[in-house]
């Protein structure tokens, strides 16, 4: 099997110039997210809450089907709290074990 028909993430991903425009264009901060408002607010009222407390917005579950956004704003929400993000595919939490390395 070569390397690009795996199902799963290549072991060394090459990133395609369609990659990097996507992640240039996609939005940053909340305010410059576009439609589904109630998420947004719901959002913004998570990440003051948290940066009000003065604390880390610690567990955040945000799920659905493809292309709704999940990414993009789980993004958001590290840049406005100004930390780092990990995320993890849904496919990959067949064993507990798996969280540990998180």
């Amino acid at each position: 099997m070569i390397e690009a028909d795996r199902l799963i993430a290549p072991e060394n991903p090459v990133f395609r110039d369609e990659d990097v425009i996507d992640r240039a264009i996609r939005p940053k901060k909340l305010a410059d997210y576009e439609g589904q408002e109630h998420v947004s607010d719901q959002m913004e009222i998570f990440i003051k809450a948290a940066q009000l407390r003065n604390e880390a917005l610690d567990h955040l579950l945000i799920f659905g089907p493809p292309g709704l956004g999940k990414t993009t704003l789980a993004n958001i929400v590290a840049n406005e709290m100004e930390v780092n993000i990990r995320t993890l595919r849904g496919l990959y939490l067949k064993k507990q074990a798996t969280l540990l390395r998180f």
